[in-house]
């Protein structure tokens, strides 16, 4: 399974974004997706998460309210639209694919089985 993140850039404050990871398995509608970030020496940290359906979504409080995760099966295709960024927002972000059972939200890095190579966001005050 590999994961594709792209759509990270410079922004300014208050600005908006949209992150995509595409994922390369034809079993992609069966896994839940999650996305984290990782902020200049911090650990990574879970942003949102969405079920193999789509009609389950989970936030960190931190983006919640701002961020928006989605997913289109048919482009094998998971989105994080961000919007209202803020300065701290500025951080590495990955996808991560959960396959099989789980038990939601899967707020942590060790739930999941693949993550992509992840895509830069710089939010600039």
């Amino acid at each position: 399974v590999q994961l594709q993140a792209s759509g990270g850039g410079l922004v300014q404050a208050g600005g908006s974004l949209r992150l995509s990871c595409v994922v390369s398995d034809r079993t992609f509608r069966s896994y839940a997706v999650g996305w984290f970030r990782q902020g200049p020496g911090k650990e990574r940290e879970f942003v949102a998460s969405i079920s193999w359906s789509g009609g389950s979504t989970y936030y960190a409080d931190s983006v919640k309210g701002r961020f928006t995760i989605s997913r289109d099966n048919a482009k094998n295709t998971v989105y994080l639209q961000m919007n209202s960024l803020k300065p701290e927002d500025t951080a590495i972000y990955y996808c991560a694919v959960k396959k099989g059972s789980y038990y939601p939200p899967l707020r942590n890095v060790d739930e999941y089985d693949y993550w992509g190579q992840g895509t830069l966001v710089t939010v600039s005050s």
